[in-house]
């Protein structure tokens, strides 16, 4: 029987890249996306060769009722990847509340709500595991990114409390914490910006998607089974 994992933000380059990665091992996939239908379409068809079931599933998290349409699409259940998110860049006071408001709805609320309402269908199967994407600036913090560093270092409490609190039901929660990554997100960078940050890794080189999808796969294996309330870095030696 295939286990199936709740993948949100699957349209992106990184829940695109989780997809065909968790795919390939024989998962199953609920697929959430919000406005890249483009995305998705592209996505189920290189999925095609595979033989789970995909099951795309529409819902915006930016909204309060959004989670709730998402976790009602969703029935047997064994893994969660919170992936949906955004970037904001800029100057804390330049934040608008409509752009705070948006942020943490995605980022905080709507994921701690969806796993509320989820996470009984994991501990009726007394295992399961629930990995976040959260960043480096979760970790380190960054200037011009303040927002966006406190939504991430709030996932990452998130990790480590509810870690403590499934852990008696079998269930792991952990997160990865990529750095510079090769996607869209940093497409408002130019050559020169994104050489400068080059140097600064440690590898020479930014994380690709597939990066991302390896850490996410192994944390959602029984490879980690010991492993839980953990902070995956996927950077290169950055920040370290």
């Amino acid at each position: 029987m295939h286990k199936f994992i709740l993948i949100t933000g699957a349209s992106g380059a990184i829940g695109q890249s989780i997809a065909l990665n968790l795919a390939s091992k024989g998962y199953s996939l609920y697929l959430h996306y919000n406005q890249n239908q483009e995305g998705i379409q592209n996505l189920l068809a290189k999925l095609a060769p595979y033989h789970g079931e995909f099951i795309p599933i529409q819902a915006d998290l930016a909204i309060p009722q959004g989670y709730q349409q998402l976790a009602d699409a969703i029935f047997s259940l064994d893994g969660i990847v919170h992936n949906a998110g955004h970037a904001l860049y800029g100057l804390l006071q330049d934040l608008t509340v409509e752009e705070a408001e948006r942020l943490i709805q995605v980022s905080v609320t709507s994921p701690l709500l969806l796993t509320k309402s989820l996470v009984p269908k994991l501990i009726s199967k007394k295992e399961g595991a629930i990995v976040v994407v959260s960043s480096i600036w979760g970790q380190t913090g960054a200037a011009f990114e303040v927002a966006y560093s406190t939504v991430k270092g709030a996932q990452i409490s998130f990790v480590k409390a509810l870690s403590k609190e499934l852990a008696p039901s079998g269930i792991r929660v952990n997160a990865v914490a990529p750095g510079a990554v090769e996607t869209p997100m940093l497409s408002g960078f130019s050559p020169d910006e994104l050489a400068a940050v080059r140097e600064e890794i440690p590898l020479s080189r930014l994380a690709t998607p597939e990066d991302v999808a390896n850490g996410v796969e192994f944390l959602l294996s029984k490879k980690s089974s010991y492993i839980t309330g953990q902070v995956l870095a996927i950077n290169g030696g950055w920040h370290v």
